[in-house]
């Protein structure tokens, strides 16, 4: 994961979303998150630079859970023949399944869309 990737992920998921306020952007300690290039990035979204503390693995539980619930639920059931077929079916599986069908505990039972939506109508 490079630097460059990083800034790109972070542009396009701000372009996408344009939040308004203060967000607290939280990763793990990697150089590119710590990178001048990339602190500068969030403060000029506005982002709040939050990471993980050196070996405390409890600290992105979340995320891990996630790459482990998109590992059992897609990579190891299927075999892609390229990366860019890898690339479009993790998209779809993110932004149609796991964002648009899939139900979490952790929000009351909806999905990440709806609970989005909720929080947004109350704002």
């Amino acid at each position: 994961m490079t630097k460059s990737l990083v800034l790109k992920a972070l542009d396009q998921a701000y372009q996408l979303q344009r939040p308004k306020g203060n967000v607290l952007h939280h990763s793990d300690r990697g150089s590119q998150y710590a990178s001048h290039d990339y602190q500068e990035r969030l403060r000029t979204y506005c982002m709040i630079s939050s990471m993980s503390r050196k070996g405390n693995c409890y600290d992105n539980a979340c995320i891990e859970s996630f790459h482990s619930i998109l590992k059992k639920e897609l990579i190891y059931l299927e075999k892609f023949k390229t990366r860019k077929e890898a690339k479009k079916r993790i998209f779809e599986y993110i932004t149609c399944f796991y964002n648009g069908k899939r139900i979490h505990s952790a929000i009351g039972y909806l999905t990440p869309n709806q609970c989005e939506r909720t929080l947004c109508s109350a704002a």
